[in-house]
């Protein structure tokens, strides 16, 4: 059977009608890569299953939180559980102190932390926490480290704002962005120029430890433990925004990864097994700032959700349950599946570079290597996208964008690794 998109072209252009671009999330149209994005009708495991009966291997796994898979029974059987019960009550339940001893116990740095409904409100809870604690203003960030859409971060961010190639965004006053400052990743001789110019003014420093919105960049050695002492001797507080690395990378994030302790974390993605959720949380001196304890307000009808809570402790359980067994073989499977495709590149002639960690990775279009974003820039995208749009014909999706990490999770196996290698020695051979 030919591949097709049909049904999907038309879902698409009825939802053009009725939603901006079609999409509740710029990337998701497709316009870096070209072609018709498919609608998902549903998932299982490791695949996609679209509007026109296509199947997909998956691997951008709803942009991170599917480590166990889609529509993992377990998460499943948890999640219709609590639904019988109500699905939002407004009210305290026994399942967010549940989730929050499961987080605390993977990761130590967080004594105290507190549910909300995405990563980009964690960030923003994070950064008005860390200005209430320290009675300074500025922020210092990372170029192509994205902290979600609230206005004072998205300068020089990546993910969507990179694919898009747009600085910022309009509509952000510039009295609301004075206060951010923002410099190349892995420049530590940067990061004590910042500091020099503006003694006893910063904030915080916030980062993501793993870069995963600009393509996967790592850190170099001596940067993030640079990043802590510099922090540690301005009396300034180190964020760690482990939203997408959380779970991901190893059972506790970048953090337990590297032994760096950063004074806040936020969370996301994995610790909701794929429904909405967020938190951030630190040490108790910090969060104790927050209302009702503190003068810090912040608020959500829907923080806690028992959905999420259900779905993330059934999802962080298993994760603790298969500890260094489990982790060892995502990554395993990881290595061979982004080895394997930069091999047949190789073959190829096809100028392709990988950078990866745990069960996260890129393939940048280029020579490489990839220390920060303005290397990241020098990607070939447009050959990107005729990957991109090739390996989708055979039935492998990867994140439509070059400044996307890529996921694997713990049912992608050997037929899936054999599936994908195979598809990019053809869909090299074009290129």
């Amino acid at each position: 059977m030919s591949f097709s998109l049909n049904r999907s072209r038309l879902l698409q252009q009825r939802a053009e009608a009725l939603i901006p671009g079609g999409v509740d999330s710029p990337v998701r149209a497709f316009r870096s890569v070209g072609g018709d994005p498919p609608f998902v009708e549903r998932a299982e495991g490791a695949y996609l299953f679209d509007a026109d009966g296509n199947r997909y291997i998956d691997f951008f796994g709803s942009w991170g939180p599917m480590i166990l898979g889609h529509a993992a029974p377990p998460v499943v059987a948890a999640v219709q559980a609590a639904a019988a019960r109500g699905t939002s009550f407004g009210a305290s339940t026994a399942a967010e102190a549940n989730l929050a001893a499961l987080v605390t116990q993977a990761v130590p740095t967080i004594e105290k932390l507190r549910f909300v409904s995405s990563g980009t409100e964690a960030v923003m809870s994070a950064i008005r926490l860390a200005r209430a604690f320290t009675e300074r203003n500025r922020i210092l960030k990372f170029e192509g480290c994205y902290h979600g859409h609230s206005d004072a971060l998205l300068v020089k961010a990546g993910s969507g704002v990179a694919t898009l190639g747009i600085p910022g965004s309009a509509g952000i006053p510039v009295e609301t962005t004075q206060f951010t400052t923002a410099i190349r990743y892995n420049d530590i001789a940067e990061v004590e120029k910042v500091f020099a110019k503006h003694p006893g003014e910063i904030a915080c420093v916030i980062l993501e430890p793993v870069v995963g919105n600009a393509g996967t960049i790592l850190p170099q050695p001596g940067f993030l433990e640079a990043l802590r002492e510099i922090c540690t001797r301005e009396g300034t507080l180190l964020i760690f925004d482990e939203v997408m690395t959380g779970f991901r990378v190893a059972l506790g994030g970048a953090q337990a990864l590297y032994n760096i302790t950063p004074d806040i974390t936020t969370l996301g993605k994995i610790i909701g097994g794929g429904l909405p959720v967020g938190a951030f949380g630190g040490r108790a001196e910090i969060m104790n700032l927050l209302a009702p304890l503190g003068p810090v307000y912040q608020a959500g009808t829907l923080s806690g959700n028992p959905l999420a809570m259900a779905a993330g402790i059934t999802t962080l359980q298993a994760l603790l349950d298969g500890g260094d067994t489990f982790y060892n073989s995502l990554a395993e499977v990881t290595t061979r599946i982004a080895h394997g495709v930069l091999d047949e590149a190789k073959k190829a002639g096809v100028p392709l570079c990988m950078a990866g960690v745990g069960s996260m990775f890129t393939w940048f279009f280029q020579s490489g290597p990839v220390h920060n974003f303005e290397d990241a820039s020098n990607s070939d995208t447009e050959r990107f996208g005729r990957f991109h749009r090739g390996m989708l014909e055979r039935g492998v999706w990867l994140p439509p964008s070059q400044y996307e990490a890529a996921f694997v999770s713990a049912v992608h196996g050997d037929g899936e690794i054999e599936a994908t290698i195979a598809a990019a020695r053809e869909v090299f051979a074009t290129l």
